[in-house]
């Protein structure tokens, strides 16, 4: 059962093969052995692609991350309130669920400094959040979280072969068309010598 099994997929083996142009057969011609090549080059990029986008979605994350940790160093995380509420607040774009809203902080110094943070829309006066200050106390973005780099890196990842797939198949279609239309003529060309000997007509 064993050999049985072994030689059917050494049989399929060789049909892909010779699909892809690989074997001697006398009505293959030289168009179609170019298109067996342009697909086989066309496979072989497709399956690189994964390969590379793997390492660009790596590269992308190391780096955000170095960015992030670069950022979380200079700066830190101060414990602010909200001074009014945002619960009447109105999204000043579709889709946006944060609006600006003023908070109050304490510095080390007990010294009390306000500015404004985006909190989400509905967040009552008077709570609790946390707010990121530069080296010069100016309050800043919050870094990235190495989950978020993370993040960023596999969408790059899975989105990069989703869309060079689709760019290699329409190149070998393109690639294609002359091909086809050499075979057609070739076709056309020996159909008009191999048609009086089936029709019976010179």
């Amino acid at each position: 059962m064993g050999s049985r099994s072994q030689r059917r997929a050494e049989l399929f083996v060789v049909m892909q093969l010779r699909r892809l142009g690989f074997g001697r057969n006398p009505l293959r011609r030289r168009v179609d052995r170019i298109e067996a090549a342009l697909l086989l080059t066309a496979l072989t990029v497709a399956l690189l692609v994964i390969p590379a986008a793997a390492a660009i979605g790596t590269t992308i994350r190391d780096r955000s991350e170095q960015s992030a940790a670069a950022a979380r160093a200079a700066a830190h995380p101060v414990h602010a309130r909200t001074l009014e509420s945002a619960a009447d607040a109105v999204p000043s774009t579709l889709g946006l669920s944060t609006t600006l809203v003023p908070v109050r902080w304490y510095d080390a110094s007990g010294s009390a400094h306000e500015g404004q943070a985006d909190v989400l829309i509905g967040t009552a006066a008077g709570a609790d959040l946390t707010i990121w200050l530069d080296e010069t106390g100016a309050m800043t973005r919050a870094p990235h979280s190495p989950g978020d780099s993370a993040t960023l890196g596999t969408a790059v990842a899975l989105t990069l072969p989703m869309l060079a797939w689709p760019t290699i198949f329409a190149l070998f279609c393109l690639a294609r068309r002359p091909l086809d239309r050499r075979r057609a003529d070739a076709w056309a060309r020996d159909w008009k010598q191999t048609s009086p000997r089936w029709t019976g007509r010179s």
